[in-house]
């Protein structure tokens, strides 16, 4: 029982370390929080996750290392993933009109209006997975530490650790390839999806200019992400 503790808890804190960082995935679910409240944005989450669940088992399959031998094929989902973020700046941008309307605060304060939460609903989630789909530094994690995580193995990570890893040895053994760490890793990524959209919510409340700050955020995460992806992509091809 306990020997799966460690696996667990690793596979948590890589799954937090792998969705809390600032980048697309996370613009999206904060416009969606913010302007339409935590539904859409969980639903936004769940997109992503439903992305990283996929590559997870394409990674388990091997297809997914067939992209790394193909640089036009990496150059290709850096071009496709560069078009879809700039879109959605675009659409992000127009959010920040949207949020000084009335009907956006109510939409955010759980009021009546369907039309702005039915057009979150239907869009958050689709939104977020195709632009997970698309993301190659999210389909590179599966080439790299993802294939780590999957081959078995074990991994004793105080061992490491300089004076004392010889006193530590053997504490905290993590088994790599165990479902313990695959459960743990999908378990630290729905909590973060979880947890984010609803403290965006929070902090909205009570904050009246927050909507329109984090939709004007997130129209430049993405936009810079589009463009910065759209170079590689030129680079790449080129």
């Amino acid at each position: 029982m306990f020997e799966v503790v460690p696996s667990l808890v690793a596979g948590a804190a890589f799954g937090l370390a792998l969705a809390a960082p600032p980048g697309p995935m996370n613009a999206v679910i904060a416009e969606e929080s913010v302007l339409r409240g935590w539904t859409a944005g969980a639903k936004a989450g769940l997109g992503a996750g439903l992305a990283d669940f996929v590559f997870f088992l394409l990674a388990l399959g091997g297809v997914v290392g067939a992209v790394q031998q193909y640089p036009t094929a990496q150059g290709a989902l850096f071009g496709v993933g560069g078009l879809l973020m700039c879109y959605f700046a675009y659409g992000a941008a127009t959010g920040v009109r949207e949020s000084f309307a009335p009907s956006s605060t109510d939409a955010v304060d759980g009021g009546t209006d369907a039309a702005s939460r039915d057009r979150g609903e239907s869009t958050g989630f689709r939104r977020a997975f195709v632009l997970a789909l698309t993301n190659p530094y999210q389909i590179l994690f599966w080439l790299t530490a993802g294939v780590g995580l999957l081959d078995p193995g074990r991994l004793d990570v105080l061992a490491v650790l300089p004076y004392v890893g010889d006193a530590l040895a053997g504490l905290f053994v993590v088994e790599t390839g165990s479902p313990a760490l695959i459960v743990g890793l999908f378990g630290g990524v729905t909590l973060w999806l979880v947890s984010f959209p609803a403290a965006l919510v929070q902090a909205g409340r009570r904050v009246d200019s927050f909507a329109p700050a984090v939709a004007a955020v997130s129209a430049l995460v993405l936009g810079g992400f589009g463009v910065s992806f759209l170079f590689e992509a030129w680079r790449t091809l080129g």
